[in-house]
């Protein structure tokens, strides 16, 4: 990014070619366990690199990872739309959003994002990516209510059912269990970090 000669503002972003987990989804189905890992490994990979440099992504969602080719490995994953991020530095805490606004996208949204909580650290993305494990393991979402309230509400008070309860795919106990844990309501309670 930057500023012309001339004054006029300009950024530049890299072409991508492939498609985001919601179009893998909706298009392919529910996808196996050992892809689902493959690409969650590479998620919490991003993630972790973010987290360390002091931002919290704040809507991760299946339509903000992308799958493309790299060289002659399929599938890929870039972490995309930093358009929410949160700062955590102590140097720092301004905010990409206005304070008190909840934010993010209602399916994927943790607990304490949902209540409006200032305090957000990395473990709120790690809850958005127990959601999207659960979207590719079975094509649905956690919490499907009737509103987008309801489904923030939702993320506030229900319990989740299991993926494997909403499958009839083979989902193996050590991966439900690892989703399981990343969408505990306590984020005390979720894997402390994406690594």
């Amino acid at each position: 990014f930057g500023v012309t000669d001339e004054g006029g503002f300009f950024y530049a972003m890299e072409f991508l070619e492939g498609f985001d987990l919601e179009k893998l989804v909706r298009e392919y189905g529910p996808q196996p366990p050992a892809r689902v890992v493959h690409i969650l490994l590479q998620a919490c990979a991003s993630l972790e690199e973010a987290h360390h440099r002091g931002l919290v992504h704040r809507d991760i969602k299946p339509t903000n990872f992308f799958l493309c080719r790299l060289g002659v490995e399929p599938d890929f994953v870039k972490l995309l739309d930093f358009g929410l991020v949160k700062r955590t530095l102590p140097d720092d805490s301004r905010h990409v959003t206005i304070d008190g606004h909840t934010t993010g996208t209602p399916a994927f949204l943790a607990p304490e994002l949902a209540l409006g909580e200032e305090e957000i650290d990395a473990r709120a993305d790690i809850y958005g990516l127990g959601c999207v494990a659960y979207w590719l393991l079975t094509g649905e979402v956690v919490f499907d209510e009737r509103t987008p309230m309801a489904t923030a509400l939702a993320h506030i008070r229900k319990e989740p059912e299991p993926p494997s309860a909403r499958t009839e795919g083979v989902i193996p106990s050590s991966l439900e269990t690892v989703i399981m844990s990343c969408l505990a309501k306590d984020p005390a309670a979720r894997p402390a970090t994406a690594a």
